[in-house]
C-alpha cells in the first residue's frame, strides 16, 4: 500500500511529523520524518526508532529468538533491505538520524555510541552501505544475521504486552523508605523480594539472603528483567538505595520493562538476614567437582573464547531455560568480568540452586591461564 503523506502526517504548530512504515526489525515498525516549518518545508530529521542506528541496524530475529516465531528473521532481513533502499536512502544526505538506542543495546549487534547520525554518513560508512550500493540483498542478509547477540527472554513478554496493551498505572505515589524491621519480617515470610543494587564486589562481601543483585546504573532495566518476571513473580520489590531520589529513579527504569510492583526502599542492610555468596578462584576450578560450569555471556563471546567444558546460556535467558541446568550438584557461573555473573547467580540462588561464582570471571581465568603458560614456557626454556 502506498503511503499517503497527508493522512500519515501530524502537524503541531510549525512542526510536522510524517509516519513512515519501515518494516524489518518488526513487521509493523514505524519511523518518523520531522520537518521544522520555521526553517524549511523539507524534512530535516528522522526518528528512526529500531530501524537505523549509528553504524548498525535493528535486528530482524527477535520474533524468532524471544516471541516464538519460526524463521521470521529471513523475511525481516529482506524487509530491512527494502526499507533502506526504498525509504531511508531516498532521503537527502543532510537529514539527521536520531535512533531509539545506542551502544550496548541488544536490539542490534554493533551499535555506535554516538547518539545521532545523518543519512549521508550512514550511506557512506555503515557496514551495510556497500551491499545497498551494489544491490546485493543476499550478502546483506547473511552479514546482518551473522553474530547477532542472544535475545533477552523478556523481549517475548514485552512483545505480548505491546500487542495487547500494557496495564495503565496512572499517577504513582513517591516511593517510601521502609523500616528494616518490617522488611526483615516480610523477608522471613517470603512476601517481598529484596533487590540489592550494589556493585557485585560489595555484594560478595555480604548480601541479604535470597536477594537479587540488580546493580544500579544504565542497565537497571535490562538486569531487572533478567531476574524478575512480573507474570510469575508476584512479590513486591524492596530496593536498596541511598535515598528516595535514587530509589525513584531505579523504579522509573524498571517500569520501562513492566516491573511495576515496588513496595519501597531501605538505605541499610542492618537488621536484615545476610549471607556471603560463595566464590571460587580460577586456580581452584580445575579440581572442583562442579555439576556444570555455566557461561552466562553471549554466544559470540563464548565462541571467541571460553572455559573448556562450559555450557553457554546468556544471562538474559537463564531463568527461562532452567531445563538446561542440572537439578543436583553445584553450578559454577561466570561472565566476562563478574557483573552479569552476579545478576544471574543471585537469581539461581533464589530459585534454590547451589551456585558458586568464579571470582573475576572469565577475564581472571584467562589471565591465570596465560600466567601458567608463561611460567611453563619459561621453565621449559631454561638450560
Amino acid at each position: 500500500m502506498m503511503a499517503n503523506p497527508a493522512r500519515d502526517t501530524i502537524t503541531i504548530g510549525n512542526i510536522s511529523i510524517q509516519a513512515l512504515h519501515t518494516p524489518g526489525h518488526t513487521p509493523e515498525h514505524l519511523s518518523f520524518l520531522v520537518t521544522d516549518g520555521a526553517f524549511s518545508d523539507q524534512p530535516g530529521y528522522l526518528l528512526s526508532g529500531d530501524f537505523v542506528f549509528s553504524g548498525d541496524l535493528g535486528r530482524p530475529d527477535l520474533l524468532d529468538e524471544a516471541a516464538g516465531g519460526i524463521d521470521t528473521r529471513f523475511e525481516g532481513a529482506k524487509q530491512l533491505f527494502a526499507s533502506l533502499r526504498d525509504k531511508f536512502l531516498t532521503l537527502p544526505d543532510y537529514v539527521q538520524v536520531h535512533p531509539a538506542h545506542g551502544a550496548a543495546s541488544a536490539c542490534g549487534k554493533a551499535l555506535g555510541a554516538i547518539p545521532s547520525s545523518t543519512v549521508g554518513y550512514e550511506r557512506l560508512y555503515a557496514w551495510w552501505g556497500p551491499y545497498l550500493a551494489a544491490n546485493e540483498e543476499q550478502g546483506f542478509i547473511d552479514e546482518l544475521l551473522d553474530g547477532q547477540p542472544d535475545a533477552h527472554a523478556y523481549f517475548g513478554r514485552m512483545k505480548r504486552e505491546n500487542r495487547e496493551d500494557p496495564a495503565i498505572m496512572g499517577e504513582r505515589a513517591p516511593l517510601q523508605e521502609l523500616d528494616p524491621a518490617d522488611v526483615a519480617k516480610d523477608l522471613a515470610e517470603d512476601t517481598v523480594t529484596f533487590i540489592d543494587t550494589r556493585h557485585h564486589t560489595e555484594v560478595h562481601e555480604g548480601a541479604v539472603t535470597r536477594s537479587l543483585n540488580v546493580p544500579a546504573g544504565k542497565s537497571v532495566a535490562s538486569y531487572g528483567s533478567w531476574v524478575v518476571n512480573p507474570e510469575t513473580d508476584k512479590n513486591p520489590l524492596v530496593l536498596l538505595a541511598s535515598d528516595q531520589e535514587t530509589a525513584q529513579d531505579m523504579w522509573d527504569h524498571l517500569v520501562r520493562v513492566g516491573i511495576d510492583n515496588v513496595a519501597g526502599y531501605v538505605t541499610t542492610l542492618e537488621g536484615l538476614p545476610t549471607f556471603t555468596p560463595k566464590l571460587i578462584q580460577p586456580a581452584a576450578l580445575a579440581g572442583f567437582d562442579a555439576a556444570m560450569v555455566l557461561d552466562v555471556r553471549n554466544r559470540t563471546e563464548h565462541t571467541a573464547g571460553h572455559i573448556p567444558g562450559s555450557h553457554q546460556l546468556s544471562g538474559g535467558r537463564v531463568m527461562w531455560h532452567l531445563d538446561e541446568l542440572p537439578t543436583d550438584g553445584t553450578i559454577v557461573t561466570y561472565c566476562q568480568s563478574g557483573v552479569r555473573n552476579s545478576v544471574a547467580a543471585s537469581a539461581l540462588r533464589r530459585a534454590g540452586y547451589d551456585v558458586v561464582e568464579l571470582d573475576g570471571s572469565y577475564a581472571a581465568w584467562d589471565a591465570w591461564q596465560q600466567m601458567r603458560e608463561s611460567v611453563s614456557s619459561n621453565y621449559a626454556n631454561q638450560p
